[in-house]
């Protein structure tokens, strides 16, 4: 995918949803609901009078049919597979770690509508952005054209993952497998703290830590306890599994 690159406060416009458009191949009837699934509430608060709503209510509907559509998939293409190692595959495929780098792949932060402030994050902050917007495109892709669609643009862009997501066993427990490793090497078992919370109850996020005694191993990020605890875990095992290999 050929890119321009161009700045992250980008007043997508016309000739910028036609630049999205022509590098991802993903073309709207009605232009607004692209427009609007690029527009995070934060543009809303410096800009009350644009003509459009922020991209929640679509990332609500994205998501939903980003899980209908994986679910779909795998429980056609994988027949001999049980409900429980599905859950799984769905849960690496659909978490807020691979629809950042869908959007990514996408090239979605040039087109987004923020906040001054809300450019300048970095890091895992900056990913959930881009996460939300990824489920908000699949949302307003959903308005604009059905389902039918949907389903061809996640199989190209989300489904292709799974190989990779197989691969390299990102479907695995990140809590359980570190549990068993910690356990194994000090006869420990971890366990997590909440080192900090912020953002609305439409928008939570939570730093954890796993602690093993009272050694911080790692820290994680998610925007629910869960999803923190597994990032944690994650981090944890990149860290210590060869140490204690």
């Amino acid at each position: 995918m050929s890119h321009v690159k161009r700045s992250l406060i980008s007043s997508t416009g016309m000739n910028d949803i036609e630049e999205f458009e022509k590098e991802t191949d993903i073309v709207f009837k009605n232009k607004d609901l692209l427009k609007q699934a690029f527009t995070h509430r934060s543009y809303l608060n410096e800009n009350p009078g644009f003509d459009l709503q922020h991209n929640e209510r679509m990332e609500f509907l994205g998501d939903a049919v980003l899980e209908l559509v994986v679910t779909e998939y795998l429980y056609e293409q994988h027949p001999d597979k049980p409900e429980g190692e599905l859950t799984t595959w769905r849960a690496a495929l659909v978490n807020a770690r691979m629809l950042a780098i869908v959007a990514k792949d996408l090239q979605l932060g040039d087109y987004l509508l923020l906040s001054k402030g809300e450019t300048r994050e970095t890091g895992k902050a900056r990913d959930y952005i881009l996460a939300n917007a990824t489920e908000a495109l699949i949302g307003a892709l959903y308005l604009d054209q059905g389902l039918k669609i949907c389903h061809k643009v996640i199989e190209r862009y989300i489904l292709s993952k799974l190989p990779e997501i197989l691969k390299e066993k990102l479907f695995e427990d990140a809590k359980s497998r570190f549990q068993e490793l910690a356990q194994e090497k000090t006869g420990i078992t971890p366990n997590y703290q909440v080192l900090a919370e912020w953002g609305p109850d439409h928008e939570k996020h939570f730093r954890m830590a796993v602690l093993v005694g009272k050694d911080v191993m790692a820290e994680g990020e998610g925007t629910s306890k869960q999803e923190a605890e597994q990032d944690a875990a994650r981090a944890a095992l990149e860290k210590h599994e060869k140490n204690w290999g």
